[in-house]
């Protein structure tokens, strides 16, 4: 019992870790089925043939290719966009400072349905209702991932000692010097948090991008109409990928940390 004692948290963490992954789990082995039929989602049988054409259906790897164009355009611009609002208000004072702080949460505690359809509003009320698509959905996801990239920049900021600034400039190195040399990189793992957060959301998002889609289809709108007569294998095989980009993203990460620890 004492032994039980002492792991009970560590247990209970490994279990709910588990827990987390048998969807995981599940999306990987069923990217290797062979069903007997679409309509009935079970395991049938091993087959590498939806790993060896994943672009059965062309247009799902169209929506694929555009919910990764419009992921990356929305990161690149997000995170710029978010790095810059964040450091003005972490390193500056200004009238409204702290109105803004609030307004930036608001994108993040507001259900997406509300968020979907007041971007659908304000479309419209531009004029933009008959050319719904991909710069709508493009705007859309920059509008709701810049508040995730400012509160984790933000957050990696008001956690950083200025002290090595101070030493730079001490050693008479310029504001552009210090900026670059010193004060990006100490920032830079959360810059590079807050983007991948964002290409996530971006890609991941249906609400939102189904409300000011018009008749662009990215992936996660394909797989909500295809559920309805069937759920392709290839589903499952794009999901696999992306997990396993994921992974390796932070194995990477992690092992690049340890080198630079050692």
């Amino acid at each position: 019992m004492t032994w039980l004692r002492e792991r009970i948290v560590l247990i209970l963490g490994l279990l709910v870790l588990a827990y987390t992954f048998v969807p995981i789990a599940v999306v990987v082995l069923m990217s290797f089925n062979d069903p007997d039929s679409r309509v009935v989602y079970r395991f049938d049988g091993f087959t590498l043939d939806n790993w060896l054409n994943p672009c059965l259906d062309p247009s799902m790897c169209e929506a694929v290719v555009r919910s990764i164009e419009i992921g990356l355009l929305a990161t690149v611009v997000a995170t710029i966009l978010g790095t810059l609002a964040a450091f003005a208000l972490v390193r500056h004072r200004f009238a409204g400072r702290s109105t803004t702080n609030l307004l930036i949460f608001l994108p993040m505690a507001t259900p997406e349905i509300v968020l979907g359809s007041s971007l659908l509003a304000l479309f419209v009320a531009a004029g933009l209702g008959g050319q719904l698509g991909f710069w709508t959905i493009l705007v859309a996801h920059i509008m709701f991932c810049l508040s995730f990239v400012v509160v984790t920049v933000r957050a990696r900021l008001a956690g950083m000692n200025d002290s090595l600034e101070q030493a730079a400039m001490d050693l008479y190195a310029t504001p552009s010097q210090t900026f670059w040399r010193v004060t990006f990189p100490l920032v830079f793992p959360g810059i590079l948090g807050a983007a991948l957060l964002s290409f996530s959301l971006s890609f991941d998002d249906f609400i939102i991008t189904n409300l000011n889609a018009g008749t662009t289809t990215t992936f996660p709108m394909y797989v909500w109409g295809v559920a309805q007569r069937g759920v392709p294998m290839q589903v499952n095989v794009v999901g696999t990928v992306m997990f396993a980009i994921s992974i390796a993203i932070v194995l990477l990460g992690e092992l690049r940390a340890r080198r630079q620890r050692a």
